[in-house]
């Protein structure tokens, strides 16, 4: 009898071996989900992976329903750090997109700035090794040379005075290209033609300002300086001049006007700044014209005044100057002073340059992607005084209804109560608020919405600076701000400011939802703004934001989302209107070692 042979199994040992894959991969999926469901470890994943999408910006969509999410707070999203290449990251001022822009008259150096879909929303990190600045006036003389870790200006620079590295500070001896010997010295020398001392002078604008140590000295005399130079082959002139606590500001005079107001400074101060005056019609002449108050003055050091082999630009610089009546009052060295006439009286004038009076209808203030005119601006555009000489010293200066707000509506009144309102304000904050006011803690300040600049005036009194916004879209009350002689710039919060990271220790905001809305529809998005105002933010430092109750519920939401702790007060007992104050802190976080 021949044996049956049963088969164990009709399938093949390959075919077991498949089985047992396919039964432990369906067992490891069921592990992992009841892993994410029901430990601590699900939510952390969960909330990578959003904080991941949120980086993402190859879909508006996804990216649009994500800030959403944010400003809800339904749901524990956190905005994610940027990449460490990111610390000194300036939207607006990329190089690496703006070098493929057209060169003719710098326009590539100027302002262009991405659409927020092409822009990661991540908060911009602190590099590695940074720590609380330097208070002021200490930081004048030196700051933290891990702060920004940039060497090639005090390789460059450092024979001229401008800074160099000692141990683990930054030192800034005061000098600069064309006063290596230092700014004091230099002031001085000015000083025997110019009123530098005594209140005349207050508002100046530095171009090209290289470390910002020209305005930073003008201090002492009561002379704020706005300092100004674009984001360069040196790459950090103006973040070391915020550094060091100096008003300055990134911006390249190229094709369209300074976002500054007609008639505002009463010195302009040119130390090598290298601006080509005479270029395309004198067009860079007419927009220090344009900025320069009637009777004020302007210094021009360095080429080409008197300079090797640039005879022609020296010649062609004073012809322009006269055929505007520019009064030379000295010429020492490399080194020319003029005084600007009074009035429109001097045009029009048979000139080699053809130069002409704007056309009345133009509105010299008007300075907001406003492209440079080859015209000379009318100073009888604008009622009251402006002279220098006329209008009061300072301080007075300060606490006079200036005449260009008595043109507006009720325009004394309106002033009046704003001034007595910011007064009240302030004392709050202070006394009731501690916001830190008056201390070390706070030099850098900026007010994103500073109408007549009323909270800049009622805390002058402190060791700090103001840059006073007025938002392009408002009423154009920014001169009114330069004749009280503070200062500040237009700009539209639906786009990056032009400073570095980490510049201010306090942002204030009164309506801050009306920075993004326009007739009653949002322009742009309350959580790119916050982001925005994060990345000009220095650790630990302060934001006040003074809105409607429902407002400030929704600032406070995404205050969480973006790593800040914010506490919300009720307004000043004396205050009308519905409004409530949310004071937030910036924490100081740091990236993770790995990722550097």
């Amino acid at each position: 009898m021949g044996h049956l042979n049963l088969p164990i199994s009709k399938r093949s040992p390959r075919q077991w071996r498949l089985l047992d894959l396919v039964s432990a991969a369906f067992f490891a999926i069921v592990f992992i989900f009841l892993l994410l469901i029901f430990t601590p470890l699900g939510d952390s994943m969960a909330a990578s992976g959003r904080q991941a999408l949120l980086l993402s910006t190859s879909d508006p969509g996804q990216r649009h329903r994500l800030a959403a999410l944010v400003e809800l707070g339904t749901q524990p999203v956190t905005v994610e750090a940027c990449s460490a290449d990111s610390v000194d990251h300036m939207p607006c001022e990329d190089p690496r997109r703006n070098s493929q822009l057209s060169r003719e008259m710098n326009f590539y150096r100027e302002r262009h700035c991405p659409l927020p879909d092409d822009t990661p929303l991540c908060l911009v990190p602190p590099p590695k090794g940074y720590g609380i600045p330097v208070p002021w006036p200490e930081s004048l003389h030196k700051v933290w040379h891990s702060n920004m870790p940039h060497d090639k200006l005090a390789e460059r620079k450092g024979h001229q005075g401008w800074m160099k590295l000692e141990g683990p500070y930054f030192i800034f001896p005061g000098g600069g290209t064309m006063f290596p010997e230092g700014a004091v010295p230099y002031i001085e020398k000015l000083g025997q033609y110019i009123p530098i001392s005594g209140g005349i002078i207050r508002t100046a604008l530095d171009m090209g300002c290289g470390v910002a140590s020209f305005g930073g000295y003008l201090l002492a005399e009561d002379i704020l300086t706005v300092s100004f130079a674009p984001r360069d082959s040196h790459k950090s002139q103006i973040q070391f001049a915020l550094e060091r606590g100096i008003p300055a500001f990134v911006a390249m005079l190229g094709t369209r006007r300074l976002p500054f107001p007609g008639f505002s400074f009463d010195l302009v101060h040119c130390s090598r700044c290298l601006v080509p005056f005479t270029a395309y019609n004198a067009t860079y002449f007419l927009e220090v014209d344009r900025l320069l108050r009637p009777g004020g003055y302007l210094v021009i050091s360095g080429p080409p005044v008197r300079w090797a082999n640039q005879d022609k630009e020296w010649d062609d610089l004073q012809a322009v100057a006269r055929s505007l009546c520019y009064e030379i009052i000295v010429v020492e060295g490399s080194t020319a002073i003029w005084k600007k006439p009074l009035g429109d009286s001097c045009l029009p004038n048979q000139n080699e340059f053809g130069l002409e009076l704007c056309d009345e209808s133009d509105d010299p203030s008007y300075a907001w992607y406003y492209k440079l005119k080859k015209c000379v601006s009318r100073t009888s555009t604008v009622k009251g005084e402006l002279d220098l000489g006329t209008i009061p010293k300072w301080p007075s200066r300060l606490t006079k209804v200036p005449s260009r707000a008595a043109q507006m509506k009720n325009g004394i009144d309106v002033y009046e109560a704003d001034t007595r309102r910011w007064l009240r304000r302030i004392a709050y904050y202070k006394n009731s608020l501690n916001i830190k006011l008056g201390t070390p803690a706070i030099r850098n300040v900026m007010d994103m919405n500073a109408f007549f600049g009323g909270f800049a005036a009622a805390i002058k009194s402190d060791p700090v600076w103001v840059m006073n916004v007025v938002p392009a879209r408002k009423p154009p009350t920014l001169a009114v701000i330069y004749d009280r002689g503070l200062i500040g710039v237009y700009h539209d919060w639906c786009e990056p400011f032009s400073t570095y990271p980490r510049t201010y220790d306090l942002i204030h905001v009164a309506g801050i939802e009306s920075l993004i809305k326009d007739q009653g529809k949002n322009r742009c998005s309350l959580v790119d703004l916050m982001v925005e105002m994060d990345r000009i933010l220095r650790p630990q430092g302060t934001v006040v934001v003074r809105d409607s109750p429902e407002v400030i519920d929704k600032v406070g939401r995404i205050a969480r989302a973006i790593k800040w702790t914010a506490i919300i007060h009720e307004k000043e007992p004396e205050s009308q209107g519905r409004e409530k104050i949310l004071v937030a802190t910036k924490k100081f976080w740091k990236l993770p070692s790995a990722s550097h």
